[in-house]
């Protein structure tokens, strides 16, 4: 069954590791028949939440007009989203944490949005896989308490430089987890 998909970037560098993840699992996913729309955080404008509770009072998601006013309506639309970054500082990049944050605004606007499948895309310069549980175990929460099952993850250590990434099978990885959708 065909699915729609909502792929969100959290990197700033188009030709980094993540990058060639995503393109190798959104290259599946159309494969497979599924319709997947990309949205590159890093390079749109998406603030941080401002916590003024008016989520979808004034006909959109948030209230102060940004990027994230076009990521909501296919979230909304999804039946599933992956999220891909890489690690920095043990943590969720500041490019796609304001999207995450922001997440907020359906569960503040009323939106039903349980139901959705959800994956993550990661990988980090350390060897150590634990570096990733700053951005793996907020997202499994996230998608918990969304009601979003998490259909699968894809991590990667030991990558830093452009092209580390063709040194190890995470782009085989990446095109696999499209299977799962």
């Amino acid at each position: 069954m065909s699915k729609k998909i909502v792929v969100i970037t959290g990197s700033p560098r188009k030709s980094g590791n993540s990058f060639a993840m995503t393109e190798a699992f959104v290259k599946a996913a159309e494969e497979k028949g599924h319709a997947v729309t990309r949205f590159d955080a890093a390079l749109k404008q998406v603030g941080g939440c401002r916590a003024c509770e008016t989520c979808f009072k004034t006909g959109k998601a948030c209230s102060f007009d940004d990027d994230f006013n076009v990521i909501a309506p296919a979230i909304l639309e999804a039946d599933a989203v992956v999220f891909t970054m890489p690690v920095y500082w043990y943590s969720i990049p500041a490019q796609i944490k304001g999207v995450i944050d922001r997440l907020f605004s359906f569960v503040v606007g009323g939106k039903d949005i349980a139901g959705k499948e959800c994956a993550l895309i990661a990988c980090c310069e350390e060897d150590d896989l634990s570096v990733m549980d700053g951005v793996r175990i907020p997202l499994e929460r996230s998608a918990a308490l969304m009601k979003w099952r998490m259909v699968g993850e894809v991590l990667v250590p030991g990558v830093l430089n452009v092209g580390d990434i063709e040194k190890t099978d995470g782009c085989a990885q990446a095109a696999a987890l499209a299977d799962k959708f």
